[in-house]
């Protein structure tokens, strides 16, 4: 891709369906007896990758690559999840829950995806282990055994999201009552409960850290509207900051950012949240008056957007220190930003010390993963000259029609 920078952006964007609720959703239409449909499908790689792999076990998939997914369970054939697939995302870890349901045993492959962290899956064993899920090692794979059936109150290790969401498909696909305490809250996680609500599971406390689980041994294909992607909301309010420019950011509900628009704020960012789901970022003299940002779980400040905060800071004047306390090696693209010229002092694998505003220059770049590399992409709208950036592949995992959004608002953007 081929980024020249020193455009302003200007016009209005539409927030695309959420990555990480269409990534827990999809495996969840395998836990009904009919098809489901999803719409507001975010056309992403991932979920392209996560469809294939529905096919690869038997489901039939059809819009593959439109904002509209219709899945249908009934032909699944088989528990073991391809070993190749599964390694190009993280989230087909999630399957493991619907093949337990449906079959009583899943073998599953150490999924891939991004390397940010280590992200181990010992949270996820725990909890599942706690439903009487047996677990087993063999030749690299994961053999996952579901004999005995239990109704267990759990307590998570870490208010994991992952863990969270095969929790709740589990004892969605059970008859009795199971409990889930400091379980995740964040807005996905909501929207995974409904669907399985509408699939016919009773689940109170949505959105809180405990769930109250009431499954059905039979759910049912429902039709349900993925929510926004409030990453990709802020990420686009961050480009019309940096930019200088105006843009309307449309399909944002307030609950989902308050903590993001309040954090924005702190950097001098003019933001304001509007009637009917609208955030108005205007021309800013950004001056950061407040000195530290650190992610935490929700309703905190989201670590996805992390990275593209950090370019933020780049054209901020004042210093800050940026903290992502989940992922060990979350922020150590800033090599790209700095080389690009941006003063940033890499403290610790969590923490980085950022004085601005710098005056960033091109080069050429190379994405390490998805917020990483929408992040060198952002800083290539504000440097001067033409950066060229590789492997962009790997934001299209996550982000959908990156180059289309941004040409729509100015940005000199095009594939190389």
């Amino acid at each position: 891709m081929l980024v020249t920078g020193g455009k302003r952006l200007e016009g209005r964007v539409k927030v695309a369906g959420s990555k990480n609720a269409a990534l827990a959703l999809i495996p969840a239409t395998l836990m009904g007896n009919s098809p489901t449909t999803l719409t507001n499908v975010p056309v992403i790689r991932d979920v392209s990758v996560m469809a294939e792999i529905i096919k690869d076990l038997g489901g039939k998939v059809d819009g593959i690559g439109t904002n509209a997914l219709t899945i249908d369970p009934a032909g699944l054939s088989k528990f073991e999840l391809d070993p190749v697939l599964s390694q190009k995302v993280r989230a087909s870890v999630m399957f493991a829950a619907p093949l337990l349901a449906k079959f009583g045993k899943a073998v599953i492959t150490p999924p891939g995806g991004d390397q940010i962290g280590e992200r181990l899956l010992d949270t996820h064993f725990s909890m599942m282990q706690e439903f009487g899920v047996e677990i087993d090692r063999q030749n690299g794979q994961y053999l996952l055994s579901w004999k005995k059936r239990k109704t267990p109150d759990i307590f998570l290790e870490e208010a994991s999201v992952t863990a969270t969401e095969m929790g709740l498909m589990l004892a969605s696909s059970i008859s009795g009552r199971v409990k889930i305490d400091d379980a995740a809250s964040e807005p996905h996680v909501g929207d995974l409960a409904r669907l399985l609500e509408k699939m016919g599971a009773k689940i109170d406390g949505v959105g809180s850290n405990r769930l109250v689980i009431e499954g059905k041994k039979s759910l049912s294909g429902v039709e349900h509207k993925v929510i926004s992607d409030c990453i990709d909301g802020g990420t686009f309010a961050i480009a019309a900051a940096i930019t200088g420019g105006r843009v309307t950011v449309e399909d944002c509900p307030t609950d989902q950012y308050r903590l993001i628009i309040a954090y924005l704020k702190g950097m001098g960012v003019d933001i304001e949240q509007k009637d009917g789901d609208i955030l108005e970022v205007k021309p800013s003299k950004l001056l950061a008056v407040k000195r530290k940002f650190q992610t935490r779980p929700w309703p905190g400040f989201p670590t996805d957007l992390m990275s593209p905060f950090i370019v933020l800071a780049t054209q901020t004047d004042g210093t800050v220190l940026c903290h992502d306390w989940m992922y060990e090696w979350r922020v150590f693209f800033v090599d790209d930003l700095i080389s690009m010229g941006a003063n940033i002092f890499i403290a610790d694998p969590h923490r980085v010390i950022v004085t601005g505003p710098s005056k960033l220059h091109a080069e050429k770049l190379f994405c390490k993963d998805i917020r990483a590399g929408m992040s060198v992409v952002l800083a290539a709208l504000v440097a001067d000259g033409e950066s060229e950036i590789e492997n962009i592949e790997v934001v299209e995992r996550g982000y959908e029609r990156i180059e289309e959004r941004f040409k729509l608002l100015g940005a000199d953007i095009k594939k190389g």
